[in-house]
């Protein structure tokens, strides 16, 4: 049994994970400020479902917040996934993002150093990899030229990481994850918006022609990579993609399967901070994790699809950007 720090535990990932690592016996204290960078009441919900867990501890915190993250207590890991996230929001308020982003995982940083936590890992973004990455993309490919504040503040992170890993001995894993998607997803996200504006009948807002193409991961695959991150690693960054890549196109008349509704597109030019393609290149999570995304996408398509259905009557409300 470990005694886990999950920061943004009340986001899409950092909820799942709260929730596989309980039933595996762990105790986890999870951190969130709880802001309305989107919908609120997505995070409320997913913070409800484990909040009277035993081994559940919850604390309202902005980890950008120094002189509060300095009263937290040692734990056997840090797991860091909460951020100011979003392509387009980055570009209105960069500010906000380095605050989040990086001075937030600088004070984690700061508090592993001072309580001895061994144990770092970081979220990171297949954003960094910029607008003209190889596909498959691997770790190794260039990623000195983000496109947007949200992929520059993650790469800002990713280095400060292996600083603290040099100074300090701090072992570090970095995951760049691929659009995750799943049940009780990110409202601003593709997969999340399109699934609601469809089965709900209101405009389907697409930017540029949709033969952008994607490597969606589904949640759980995720979170199971993640948790395998929490072994000793030294200092690595990890790629965590999806084994299917579709374009928005596909995406948009597999939802109308799914939901039997047709899809009311309403066209707009393409946003010049969307890339247009990413996949991951995967081999090194099969290598020194032994990962591999198990989820097949249809099928994960059609839990976030039941889901919404079952909590339609709320979920029709939540705010889609």
């Amino acid at each position: 049994m470990a005694n886990y720090l999950i920061t943004g535990v009340a986001g899409f990932i950092g909820s799942r994970l709260t929730e596989m690592l309980i039933e595996q016996g762990h105790i986890v204290t999870g951190v969130d400020n709880m802001n309305h960078a989107y919908d609120v009441r997505m995070k409320e919900y997913r913070l409800r479902k484990f909040q009277s867990l035993k081994g559940f501890n919850f604390q309202k915190l902005d980890i950008s917040d120094r002189a509060a993250v300095e009263t937290l207590p040692a734990f056997d890991a840090i797991i860091n996934l909460a951020a100011r996230a979003g392509v387009r929001d980055s570009i209105e308020d960069p500010w906000a993002f380095m605050e989040t982003n990086l001075t937030g995982t600088l004070n984690l940083l700061e508090l592993a150093r001072r309580k001895g936590i061994q144990k770092f890992v970081q979220a990171s973004t297949a954003g960094i990899y910029g607008a003209n990455p190889p596909l498959p993309t691997p770790e190794t490919a260039e990623s000195d030229h983000p496109l947007q504040p949200y992929a520059a503040s993650k790469k800002s992170a990713e280095v400060l990481c292996h600083t603290y890993h040099f100074m300090h001995g701090l072992d570090v894993t970095v995951f760049r994850y691929f659009t995750v998607y799943g049940p009780a997803g990110r409202p601003d996200m593709v997969m999340f918006r399109f699934a609601k504006w469809i089965s709900e009948g209101q405009p389907v807002h697409l930017y540029g022609t949709g033969e952008q193409s994607r490597g969606f991961t589904y949640l759980d695959d995720i979170v199971h990579g993640t948790i395998l991150g929490l072994q000793p690693m030294g200092y690595e960054i990890i790629n965590l993609g999806g084994h299917e890549t579709i374009t928005i196109n596909q995406m948009i008349a597999m939802l109308e399967e799914l939901t039997g509704k047709k899809a009311h597109i309403q066209n707009h030019p393409a946003h010049r901070a969307d890339i247009l393609a990413n996949s991951a290149d995967i081999s090194k999570a099969k290598r020194l994790l032994g990962w591999e995304p198990q989820m097949d996408l249809v099928e994960g398509m059609k839990h976030l699809v039941d889901w919404y259905r079952s909590e339609r009557d709320w979920a029709k409300e939540v705010a889609t950007p």
